[in-house]
């Protein structure tokens, strides 16, 4: 009986992901209910916090991959997987079998349950595919994924990489939160929550043990950079609403419009915010996309919208040569002012189809450092269990062919943050300020 069930909960588990490679949409960033697919920068949240490196975070990007290029089209989700376990695939169904009664007849100590048995069937499978975006979320971690949707969570209000090497980086603060209060810096390494080492988890794992409820604490285990002792911070977890766009005039007569993801809401809401700029006659604009993980695939094409004219934002293709064309229309109120983009390595997926776009089209100039390089697209899968599979099923490329997958977008002038720059100055700011000063006169 043990041995009949484990085989039926890796059936389910396989079944199931060979059926998300055939499902229809299109998505960006974080995901909730029947999924589009993604364009994710799987760089992710954390705590009740946002994310900036490969993984994660981000939106669904509603358009149909196969049937339609209207992005504002809702798929459908997972269709009824077919009898039998994959397919046309050529699995290796009696090899399982043999496996999993050699495990039952002779494993020294106790098997984990069906689930966990299949759970590490699936990643297996997944491991074989050499793509790090198709990726197999446990039930508890997709329901970090499905709060982050909401644009509120709980935690301790930063943003987190997962560097190269296994380590979780506090990328950056969010005003006013509770690891800003705390001392948290933005370079510190996270190694430990509590009794938990953290170390060489999955992003949304790691992530998982730092958020928690309102008024609980965490405590954190930190590698703090220039520090030879490991630091302790207590941080005591708040709920935590992400601003979705930062609006100001400066002092210089330049507009400042930050966008920091693409919601459900973001076309709409650059809009707003524009509108109250240029009734201000500013010099111009800078757009700051950076630490910009993603989000929804037709709010990213309502956003390069917004400022371009009629003509092409992006191209899909999947792996069998279709193609999908995404255009501009013109009309819309930031198609005149003379704009500049920031851009840096945590500006993925849509972030880097609007930037594309307004770089190739001449648009507006580029500057800081070069984009992570999220360009493929993953349809989002909820499975019965609550668990999801994420699977790759497209990239995407900019109006003149920019392969964005793995590549990134060049800065047209690279900016960086020196190691010695003073808190609170923006050297990249400072740049795009100077570019539209120059320029005043002249056009782009």
């Amino acid at each position: 009986m043990k041995r009949a069930l484990l085989v039926i909960g890796i059936v389910v588990a396989v079944s199931a992901l060979v059926l998300g490679a055939f499902g229809g949409g299109l998505l960006v960033g974080r995901v909730t209910g029947p999924q589009p697919p993604e364009v994710v920068s799987d760089g992710g949240p954390a705590d009740g916090v946002e994310s900036n490196a490969p993984t994660p975070p981000a939106q669904p990007d509603a358009a149909d991959a196969t049937t339609t290029s209207d992005p504002s089209a809702e798929p459908t989700g997972s269709e009824t997987p077919d009898p039998g376990i994959a397919g046309d695939i050529d699995f290796n169904q009696e090899l399982l079998d043999e496996v999993l009664e050699l495990l039952d007849d002779q494993f020294y100590g106790d098997l984990p349950d069906g689930d966990q048995l299949a759970y590490g069937a699936v990643r297996g499978l997944l491991m074989t595919l050499d793509d790090p975006y198709t990726s197999f979320i446990e039930p508890d971690i997709a329901a970090v994924l499905n709060e982050d949707a909401t644009g509120e969570f709980e935690g301790i209000g930063a943003m987190v990489n997962m560097r190269e090497d296994g380590y979780l980086e506090i990328a950056s603060l969010i005003p006013g939160q509770p690891a800003e209060g705390a001392g948290v810096l933005p370079g510190d390494i996270i190694v430990a929550v509590g009794d938990d080492d953290i170390v060489g988890l999955g992003l949304y794992e790691a992530i998982s043990f730092i958020r928690g409820p309102e008024g609980t604490e965490a405590d954190l285990e930190i590698i703090r950079p220039g520090e030879s002792e490991r630091v302790f911070i207590t941080v005591t977890r708040a709920r935590i609403e992400m601003p979705i766009i930062v609006s100001e005039m400066r002092e210089d007569g330049v507009a400042y419009l930050r966008l920091t993801e693409f919601d459900a809401n973001a076309a709409e809401r650059v809009k707003v915010a524009l509108e109250d700029l240029l009734a201000e006659n500013p010099t111009g604009l800078v757009f700051d996309l950076r630490d910009n993980p993603g989000g929804w695939l037709n709010q990213a094409i309502g956003v390069a919208d917004v400022f371009l004219d009629e003509g092409l934002v992006a191209i899909q293709r999947d792996s069998d040569g279709r193609e999908q064309r995404f255009p501009s229309a013109e009309g819309d109120i930031g198609e005149e002012i003379r704009m500049v983009v920031l851009v840096n390595g945590g500006s993925a997926s849509a972030s880097e189809i609007v930037a594309g776009a307004l770089q190739d089209r001449e648009r507006a100039v580029l500057i800081g450092t070069q984009t992570l390089g999220k360009g493929s697209v993953q349809l989002p899968n909820n499975l019965d269990d609550g668990a999801q599979l994420r699977v790759t099923i497209a990239r995407w490329f900019t109006p003149d062919e920019q392969d964005l997958n793995g590549n990134g977008l060049t800065p047209d002038i690279e900016a960086a943050y020196s190691p010695d720059t003073p808190a609170g100055e923006d050297p990249q700011y400072d740049r795009a300020a100077q570019l539209l000063s120059e320029t005043a006169d002249g056009g782009q």
